[in-house]
């Protein structure tokens, strides 16, 4: 080496390769190839990493990885192969992929991020001595770990290794399964998609739906007025744990339609539910409500306010409060006190910003087709009348937030800082308003900065724990940091809450993306196609169908799917084939990715 020191460490080095590769690969080049990098992302490296291993180097069939400690080397060595034996359960024999594992422990010669010597070659001529399976280890590694580890060693003797002078004492390692589960990351979600004509089972709280209260003013203009106090009292009801309540988008499909209460009440599946109407003449406004048992079609409550139109906020406040004390009497006194909000200072700003807000709302605009611009110039102008408008605000960061996801501003990452800029000026106004803590957790997600997006989620879940959206974000958070059976969960109950969304393909997604990354890639295709036949041209969808096919091994279907989607958004698919989607906390996962997307385009490894 030219006079340079050589540079040494004593390591534990483990080698695998598989069983019949050849014999694989002759019968199903392509399929196999596809399998062993699925065990590799899936199995392999997991354990490695888990046990502190460091993969040096992948070798065809097989791989040499390191570990500063023999017993996390056999640790790992040991999971995995129960790992494998569990995958290959329900795999015919003619096509399951084995691997045979050896360790040695020993000095090593560093070359950078590889390594070389005679302990390398030791190792990999011990995997050679395991059975299918198996794991052979040397004289060396049993010492160092017998009676650390739930393990026998069986005594094979000094054995003569290829092109190892000395002999070598070795051992066949034995291992009660029981003993040695195996690290599970996700709770699989059910087996199929449930039908939207199956009947939805009432839940175990008061349930309610607040139908769209009726423009009585005989004026078109006032609709956006109208629908403001609606959702308003929805996200009231919201808050209360007490209560399931159905979503805005859901009871928006009955706007400007006769509807039969009961019939409402089954398809949305509630025992309660609310109508009512907004007269506004001038400076005074008169609004009607009723509370209706679906069940019998009796009036539980009813009632008719004519206030000035200032007071508006206040009767909401009444509105709410009755709802809850008429079916949820349980709820103390102090958690209705808590609904007392901050009030608009100008209602003609909170009227622009209402219409501002439908824009981002409108069920026949993709979100890729939303105008943030629009949204902006319209919150712009409610704002230079009342600063402290709070539904300004929250339009404002949420066009911000678009700008920078869909990539449509000048400069996304300025965009995304904006958003939370907003959405903080929007926390100082009302620190109790669940949806600034929303707009947050989706601009940390878009930024890669998965735990303060974390945070944001659940403070916005605790602050309206029926908020679908809210729910559908957290979901979509806790399965991208790997906490895919909470993520599952909160996505189920966000399309419970909200059965009849018109964005409901969006969940669909996001459910097929959790299974992708609990590796249950045939349920993840089961949703992202139930979400393609609402959106087919969704990139998000296409892409995570594309890995999902991959994953399965149906590399053909996953292939038509990728070139779908490049044809659709070439730029956001070469930064995936490059690093992974962004959005995966686990730097697995977005290796994963990018490998099965690179598949997917038959582009080289």
């Amino acid at each position: 080496m030219n006079g340079e020191r050589v540079v040494r460490r004593l390591a534990a080095i483990l080698a695998a390769d598989v069983v019949g590769y050849s014999r694989l690969m002759g019968r199903d080049e392509n399929g196999t190839l596809v399998r062993l990098k699925a065990h590799r992302t899936q199995r392999f490296e997991p354990a490695l990493a888990r046990h502190g291993g460091r993969l040096v180097k992948l070798t065809g069939d097989g791989a040499l990885a390191e570990f500063p400690s023999a017993v996390d080397a056999l640790a790992a060595a040991i999971e995995f192969q129960e790992a494998m034996a569990e995958a290959n359960q329900d795999q015919p024999d003619d096509i399951a992929i084995i691997f045979r594992i050896g360790l040695h422990l020993g000095d090593l010669i560093v070359d950078g991020d590889d390594l070389y010597g005679d302990s390398v070659n030791v190792a990999a001529r011990l995997e050679a001595e395991a059975p299918s399976g198996g794991i052979v280890l040397s004289g060396d590694v049993q010492n160092a770990v017998v009676g650390r580890l739930k393990a026998t060693f069986h005594d094979l003797g000094d054995l003569a290794l290829k092109n190892i002078e000395r002999p070598v004492r070795a051992f066949r390692v034995d291992w009660k399964a029981s003993e040695w589960p195996v690290p599970t990351r996700a709770i699989s979600p059910p087996a199929a998609v449930p039908s939207p004509d199956a009947p939805l089972d009432l839940p175990d709280k008061p349930s309610i739906a607040v139908l769209p209260f009726q423009n009585m003013s005989g004026d078109s203009e006032q609709e956006y007025f109208v629908d403001g106090i609606t959702e308003d009292i929805i996200t009231e009801l919201s808050r209360f744990r007490s209560l399931f309540v159905i979503a805005r988008n859901s009871t928006f499909t009955y706007k400007s339609k006769s509807v039969d209460v009961r019939q409402v009440a089954r398809e949305l599946g509630v025992h309660y539910v609310l109508e009512g109407s907004i007269r506004k003449s001038g400076d005074r406004v008169r609004v009607t409500a009723q509370l209706i048992d679906a069940p019998t079609g009796n009036h539980l409550w009813a009632e008719r306010f004519d206030r000035m139109l200032d007071d508006i906020f206040a009767v909401q406040e009444e509105i709410t409060r009755s709802i809850v004390s008429a079916v949820a009497p349980e709820v103390e006194n102090a958690q209705l006190a808590a609904i007392s909000r901050t009030h608009p200072n100008n209602l003609r700003a909170y009227e622009i910003a209402v219409r501002a807000w439908a824009k981002i709302r409108d069920p026949k605009l993709q979100p890729t087709d939303a105008d943030p611009e629009a949204v902006i110039a319209m919150a712009g102008e409610a704002l230079a009348i009342d600063g402290r408008c709070l539904t300004a605000l929250v339009a404002l960061a949420w066009a911000h937030w678009h700008h920078g996801f869909f990539r449509t501003s000048g400069s996304p990452d300025t965009s995304l800082n904006e958003a939370i800029e907003v959405a903080n000026r929007a926390q100082d106004i009302d620190r109790l308003h669940h949806r600034p803590y929303q707009i947050k957790g989706m601009a940390y997600m878009t930024a890669g900065r998965h735990d303060d997006a974390l945070f944001e989620a659940r403070r916005a879940h605790d602050l309206n724990p029926n908020d679908a959206e809210t729910l559908a974000l957290l979901g979509a958070v806790e399965s991208r940091c790997d906490q895919t059976a909470s993520g599952i969960e909160r996505l189920l109950q966000a399309l419970r809450l909200n059965p009849l969304n018109p964005f409901q393909y969006s969940v669909h997604m996001q459910l097929s993306v959790a299974c992708f990354l609990a590796c249950d890639y045939a349920r993840g295709v089961e949703w992202a196609l139930h979400c393609k036949r609402a959106a087919p041209k969704f990139v998000a969808n296409l892409n995570i169908l594309t890995v999902n096919y991959v994953g399965l091994g149906r590399i053909e279907e996953a292939r038509r799917e990728f070139e779908a989607a490049y044809r659709l958004a070439p730029q956001l698919l070469e930064q995936r084939l490059a690093t992974g989607s962004p959005l995966f906390k686990l730097p697995e996962d977005r290796r994963r990715d990018a490998q099965f997307l690179r598949i997917a385009a038959a582009l080289p490894e």
